[in-house]
């Protein structure tokens, strides 16, 4: 029998087609929202969350994170990109056992979850990774996953290196697999990893693979000055014209980072409808620069944010990304460069339609999947509240979150997660660690 959910008296920010943002209540019907308005206590509920003093809100959809690299948390800083995973990210990567992606990914979930996060956009390491799908799956997270694939590049330790039809078969096992589990919420894209580390006859199998097969493209592209120089002195093309003259742009692909483009590249973006996801926490900290989000916005390309991976942010927190996002524009656009409700909406109905599920998630509106964020909004930080979405994007924070629900199941109650035992999952991520970096050599 479905289970019946009401969420009562909140600031309930729908994220809808208007903005709409009532002071009311959200009934939850199984899988999906059957109600949003003002007084709905009279339906019957087998779970009622009081939500007074509380935001309501879509939950959070980023698009671009590496579970597998939650367990390097600080085992990578203060390096550039390219001297980062060569030094510390690859080695590691490459050390991977299955219990150790496990551990990474157990981790990376329970952090995404109590944040707010309820959908992502992951690229995982070459090896292992559908013990990443078996957590996304057991955990009740909403995932579309891919394996890292890489048959080229200087300095790939052997652990990574594959041989290119190697990678496409391991990839075509997992999409058949795995694709559209758990009534969907499991889904699989292909995530070549960048043009520095993929042949050009891999990219363009993957380009025909994934209209054949109807699945998304993710990859990074333009992060890097030196990568960029790379890129440029191999195909003699700037990075996102070399990937769109191969096939790689589209509804359906989504590029990574996108700091430094030129006019040509934002307008091709924009033309073809390919997706961004802006990180600015990881290109803050990898020195990698700014990317240009306003003008990409102003020619109509779609932009959505994620907070990488944890050994170049730390944090896997959306609020953090939205703020810093909001910030970094102003600082040389001007205080109008996006504003919170931009901000917002790119964080949730932005992700959502980066991933192909605007129909389905990013709003909270009667008919979509029920994956909502409860925010406490009544701490001191928090304090006045006179705009509720300038609140959410400028002032609240990870540890704000009270209640999660992903597809109608509460997954986070009272701060407390309820498919996740949080004290076992950072104990066995302390002792993964151990072993992996033991045999990381690092």
């Amino acid at each position: 029998m479905e289970q019946t959910v009401l969420i009562k008296g909140g600031a309930v920010v729908t994220m809808d087609a208007a903005g709409r943002v009532l002071d009311g209540d959200v009934l939850v019907r199984g899988r999906r929202i059957e109600a949003v308005g003002r007084d709905l206590s009279a339906a019957p509920s087998d779970v009622t969350i009081d939500a007074r003093g509380c935001a309501v809100l879509p939950g959070f959809v980023q698009t671009h994170v590496h579970l597998c690299q939650t367990l390097f948390r600080g085992a990578a800083d203060d390096l550039a990109l390219l001297d980062w995973l060569k030094r510390r990210v690859w080695p590691l990567e490459a050390a991977h056992d299955p219990a150790s992606l496990r551990a990474s990914a157990r981790l990376g979930v329970a952090e995404l979850i109590r944040g707010g996060t309820t959908c992502a956009l992951t690229m995982e390491t070459v090896n292992h990774t559908e013990e990443v799908f078996r957590v996304v799956e057991e955990s009740g997270f909403r995932a579309t996953v891919g394996k890292c694939m890489m048959d080229k590049g200087e300095e790939v330790p052997a652990g990574l290196r594959e041989e290119s039809e190697d990678s496409i078969r391991e990839s075509l096992a997992l999409l058949e697999k795995w694709h559209g589990r758990a009534e969907g919420r499991v889904r699989y894209c292909f995530a070549p990893r960048f043009a520095v580390s993929c042949t050009r006859e891999l990219l363009e199998r993957v380009a025909a693979l994934a209209r054949e097969r109807g699945v998304m493209i993710h990859t990074h592209a333009s992060e890097n000055v030196s990568e960029c120089e790379l890129v440029e002195s191999e195909t003699g093309m700037r990075n996102v014209l070399y990937l769109d003259s191969l096939g790689l742009s589209g509804p359906h692909v989504l590029l990574a980072h996108c700091v430094h483009l030129d006019d040509d590249e934002m307008g091709l973006l924009a033309s073809k409808g390919t997706h961004v996801a802006h990180c600015p926490s990881s290109n803050m900290k990898l020195g990698s620069g700014v990317a240009p989000v306003s003008e990409l916005l102003a020619r109509g390309a779609s932009v959505s944010f994620g907070a990488d991976g944890a050994p170049c942010n730390n944090r896997l927190d959306m609020f953090t990304e939205m703020r810093a996002a909001a910030l970094l524009q102003k600082v040389s656009r001007g205080a109008d460069a996006l504003p919170a409700a931009r901000v917002l909406r790119m964080a949730t109905r932005g992700g959502a339609r980066a991933l192909g599920l605007e129909n389905e998630v990013g709003s909270l509106e009667a008919g979509k999947l029920a994956d909502i964020t409860v925010l406490e909004l009544g701490r001191l930080h928090t304090t006045p509240r006179p705009e509720v979405v300038s609140t959410v994007v400028y002032a609240a924070e990870a540890r704000d979150v009270r209640d999660v629900l992903i597809d109608g199941r509460p997954v986070l109650r009272g701060g407390q997660l309820q498919t996740l035992d949080e004290r076992e999952v950072v104990a066995e991520a302390e002792r993964q660690y151990e072993l992996l970096a033991a045999r990381s050599g690092i």
